[in-house]
């Protein structure tokens, strides 16, 4: 992908990496997996991931989509979403004898096993995220009595705890890095010895995501985030995006929600996508541009992604059908 401004100075920049992340494509592929095993209905609690298309393609394909487990048939077949679930919600499962495929994204499942090793060492965790997150429901479950929750910078003057010398923060795995540091520094000017995790909580999708944006957003006069507004990292990407420079930046789920009045004077669209995003929908926005003039397109690469996440247990050949 690549290509000189045309005459009339138009020209695309997109960012790389941008699009699925490892997580992604293995909730979504366990989604797909699990229809072919087991065929129609199978139920999933909550959206799988947070995109619009994604959800309504594996619908039309026969997963059911739920906000709660009391709603899936007991006995049936149930797939967590990436973004993780609570012990109360495994044990709701349980108890109306479901089968459950745990989808939950390894980055998610490592911040939970993170909160249950500080509450059994019984520190108070501040996480850092955003109330009413299916991922902060499902973290904050691990060790309810432990963790506070804490969204922004000016939170941090709520904050109130046990022991000074007993503080750690965590993190939702989806936040804007600099935002999330922000918080962290105000935490930490009320509480000196508050303790870093044992590694990075904010996922490195979504850390990749936002470098890229930040090294072409400066040279765009707009820059088109495709995603969904429920999808919490490609929100962060377009206030990523606006602080680094961009002279606009907008989300849409498709091409077609593009405002033509977006593209007056400008010369140079930058365009990514959250990691919830089947590439489809980003060749969808590459024609309409290329349909008005921007033809030239360049990709900006910031980082090469080689990560890939085995599917859910409950979804791999057995052993002995090996």
């Amino acid at each position: 992908m690549s290509g000189t401004a045309g005459s009339d100075g138009k020209r695309v920049l997109v960012a790389k990496p941008r699009g699925y992340c490892a997580g992604v494509d293995r909730a979504v592929e366990a989604v797909e997996q699990a229809l072919e095993k087991h065929g129609a209905p199978v139920y999933v609690r909550k959206q799988i991931v947070h995109n619009k298309h994604v959800v309504e393609t594996l619908s039309e394909r026969g997963a059911v989509f739920v906000d709660e487990t009391s709603e899936v048939p007991e006995g049936a077949i149930v797939v967590f979403s990436a973004h993780g679930v609570s012990p109360e919600v495994r044990d709701e499962a349980k108890a109306r004898s479901l089968q459950t495929i745990d989808a939950t994204c390894p980055l998610v499942t490592k911040v939970h096993q993170e909160a249950k090793r500080y509450a059994r060492e019984d520190y108070d965790i501040l996480l850092v995220g955003h109330a009413g997150h299916e991922e902060v429901e499902g973290t904050s479950g691990e060790a309810p009595t432990h963790i506070q929750l804490v969204e922004s910078a000016a939170d941090a003057e709520n904050v109130t705890v046990r022991d000074p010398e007993k503080v750690v923060w965590l993190s939702q795995t989806t936040l804007s890095v600099d935002e999330t540091m922000d918080t962290v520094r105000a935490l930490r000017e009320r509480y000196p010895t508050l303790q870093n995790p044992p590694s990075d909580d904010i996922c490195y999708a979504t850390q990749n995501r936002q470098v890229a944006v930040k090294a072409m957003a400066p040279q765009c006069d707009l820059v088109l985030v495709v995603g969904s507004p429920n999808s919490s990292n490609s929100v962060r990407l377009v206030e990523v995006a606006l602080g680094a420079g961009a002279g606009a930046a907008h989300l849409i789920d498709y091409a077609r929600e593009i405002d033509e009045s977006w593209l007056d004077g400008v010369r140079t669209v930058g365009v990514t996508s959250g990691a919830s995003v089947p590439e489809v929908l980003v060749r969808g926005v590459l024609d309409y541009l290329a349909e008005r003039g921007w033809e030239s397109v360049e990709e900006v690469t910031t980082a090469e992604e080689t990560l890939t996440f085995a599917l859910p247990r409950e979804l791999r050949p057995s052993r002995a059908g090996r």
